[in-house]
This record gives C-alpha cells, structure tokens and sequence, in this order.
C-alpha cells in the first residue's frame, strides 16, 4: 500500500498539500475509538476515484480507509478550499522554479448581460 500512496502522492505534493490543509481536531469526549485516517492516504485515495473513474464506493481497500471516510473528507477538504489553495500554491512552486510556459495557456472568460437598469 505505501508504494502506491507514495506514487499517488509523492513527497513534493504532500509537503504542498500539508501547507495548505486545515489543521485536524479529533474530539472523542469519551475516549477511545479509531485512530483517524491519514490524510495521506485520504488524498492519495480521492486522487485514485478522480483519475480512475471508480465511484466512492469501488474504492479498493488496499489504500487503508474507508469508501465514507475518503468522501467524508473529500467533503471537508472541499468545503474548506484545499482544492483551490493546492492549485494556487503548485502554480506559485511551478513559476517560482520557471517551470510554467505561458505561451500555451488559455484564457476564458463569461460574458453576461447586465440587467436592466445597472442592479
């Protein structure tokens, strides 16, 4: 299982992924329970469902979680922006090292009709 986290998520992405993932609170007022999930192998898990195609539910166990933990804290992560900032932040490592080539980026852009009277 390692082998495969380590190539879904190798050192460079995990040390720019932990930069941008909200520090973790596990509250058991009781006690015990499971120890929590890692997050690495939680990202690594979401990568495996994005670029196979399985559903949450296919996901294999070999990557340790479960299928509801994995989507649980997709939902988190994604409520929380991670998806976005990890974007931003590989792009600024990207650029920094000038390893962007601009020459063949797109641009988009929506236009919308504004509404009448100004509001």
């Amino acid at each position: 299982m390692t082998d495969l986290v380590e190539r879904l998520v190798p050192e460079e992405l995990w040390v720019l992924f932990r930069r941008v993932v909200p520090p973790t609170e596990v509250i058991r007022p009781q006690g015990g329970g499971r120890r929590r999930a890692g997050d690495r192998e939680a990202l690594a898990a979401i990568i495996f469902v994005a670029t196979s195609g399985c559903t949450w539910r296919q996901l294999p166990p070999v990557f340790g979680p479960s299928w509801q933990t994995v989507y649980r804290r997709f939902a988190q992560w994604s409520r929380a922006r991670v998806w976005a900032r990890l974007h931003r932040v590989i792009l600024d490592e990207l650029g920094a090292r000038g390893d962007l080539d601009w020459s063949r980026c797109a641009i988009d852009s929506v236009s919308l009709r504004a509404a009448k009277g100004g509001h």
